[in-house]
């Protein structure tokens, strides 16, 4: 059953920014967000057990895609944003009209992104002219990834909505359910015993459409039969002449937010195309610690959503002190839980490696650059929560104008000198990444700590 919340819940976060508050919302986003990861983990060992050059495909066939989906996710958070303000603003049955709206810019969007998925794909990758048959094969990953887009968007949509409603259970189990639908598809399509003439790569693409349909048609089923919805005005269109009562809050945020997110993936995918420049085994083992990087992110971005709501709900009620206070327990308690998952991943790094794959050379490479992934967490960590709850009080385009100069200036350069140029290769493409987060997470936090101590635009202050 998909209950919401328990009694014990709806107790924890209706009252003023606590760490129990952020623990009772955090941990289903946390679950959510990681089981979007395991979607791309379970296609990535598949895949990998399977043929070590397939995964090389996919790696390069998810980088450009990630970026362009990962930019329309972002466009998307002004739902959330919006959808938490307006409960601190007591505009708690309103939240529906934010929902249609949000639903309409995530089809647009979907559809924008998959068009330029499809017909992109093929011209990029043979413009980047890698070794062999990477490019052809990767851009066939690209062009079925494309159609889920939309689908995926829109489920997205949804997630964030009941989120900012702090119902984030709906979703979390959704996602779990999707999971097991691409497994299955997983180990049915990719080997190629299956009566479709796809295999490997291209098969796991097939399975991520699928999986991905069914989490948006679930989630939107759930909001159309949950009793709270006639209250929230799901059922009915509420029209508005203003334009900023709605559209414009909405993308305000979500513009700024677009921007940062596509400019930090643009560096990461950057960076694995670095990656495969250095040669098919370095492409394929930068796979896995990307592959790596990405589940450990979904922790600081479940809890970066929790406190964004918040932050979000204490500024829609303009207090001031509940915004800092939202703010700090969220950068505190990430930083601290991903220094313990450095410290757990140091000695368990080579298991972990192993689990992907068994082959000797790949390893060699993957190990050393993963005991430096343990350097980036919690830095990248800081820095993701800084930069969500300015979003939530509506500080926007700092993150943005951050997240610009440290993964496109900072990054990529490094990147390129230290990775290319000096040969240290991938484990040279991981300390560019280290650096450049740490150029965000000094600048976010500073610039968080002059917004709570001067008051800068925070509702009620001074």
């Amino acid at each position: 059953m998909l209950e919401p919340t328990s009694p014990a819940a709806e107790k924890a976060i209706k009252g003023p920014p606590t760490l129990n508050a952020l623990l009772t919302l955090a941990w289903p986003v946390v679950l959510s967000r990681l089981g979007i990861m395991a979607m791309g983990i379970t296609d990535a060992v598949v895949v990998a057990r399977y043929s070590a050059e397939e995964l090389a495909y996919q790696s390069l066939g998810w980088a450009p895609t990630m970026v362009i989906l990962t930019g329309g996710i972002g466009l998307l958070i002004g739902t959330q944003v919006v959808t938490a303000q307006f409960v601190g603003e007591g505009r708690r049955a309103e939240a529906g009209a934010v929902l249609h709206r949000g639903l309409m810019l995530a089809l647009g969007a979907g559809l924008f992104v998959a068009l330029l998925a499809w017909f992109g794909a093929e011209p990029m990758m043979v413009a980047l002219n890698f070794e062999g048959n990477l490019g052809p094969e990767a851009a066939a990953v690209v062009e079925v990834l494309a159609y889920s887009m939309p689908l995926y968007l829109i489920g997205v949509t949804c997630a964030f909505w009941l989120e900012a409603l702090e119902r984030p259970l709906p979703g979390m189990w959704i996602m779990w359910g999707a999971n097991i639908v691409n497994l299955a598809l997983n180990l049915w399509l990719v080997p190629g015993t299956s009566p479709f003439p796809v295999d490997g790569a291209v098969a796991s693409s097939w399975t991520t459409l699928f999986s991905r349909g069914t989490y948006a048609v679930a989630l939107i089923a759930f909001i159309l039969m949950w009793g709270e919805g006639r209250g929230l005005g799901v059922l009915e269109w509420r029209p508005s002449r203003r334009f900023h009562t709605y559209w414009g809050r909405m993308l305000r945020v979500g513009s700024a937010t677009a921007v940062s997110y596509t400019v930090e993936s643009i560096g990461f995918a950057a960076l694995t195309i670095m990656a495969g420049w250095v040669g098919v085994t370095a492409a394929a083992a930068f796979g896995v610690v990307f592959n790596i990087l990405g589940l450990v992110f979904m922790l600081p971005l479940g809890f970066a959503a929790a406190t964004a709501v918040l932050v979000g709900k204490a500024y829609g009620d303009r207090d001031a002190a509940g915004v800092k206070k939202a703010g700090w327990l969220g950068l505190g308690f990430t930083t601290l839980t991903l220094v313990g998952v450095s410290l757990l991943l140091v000695p368990l790094g080579p298991m972990i490696a192993l689990f992907y794959s068994s082959e000797a050379d790949m390893l060699a490479l993957a190990v050393p650059a993963l005991l430096l992934a343990c350097i980036f967490f919690p830095l990248d960590g800081f820095q993701v929560i800084a930069a969500q709850a300015l979003r939530a009080a509506e500080d926007a385009w700092v993150p943005t104008m951050t997240h610009t100069v440290s993964y496109t200036f900072v990054m990529l350069p490094l990147g390129y000198w230290l990775g290319i140029e000096m040969g240290g290769g991938i484990n040279g493409l991981m300390w560019a990444a280290i650096l450049a987060s740490l150029a965000a997470c000094l600048f976010l936090g500073f610039r968080f700590v002059w917004l709570v101590r001067s008051g800068g635009r925070l509702p009620g202050a001074a």
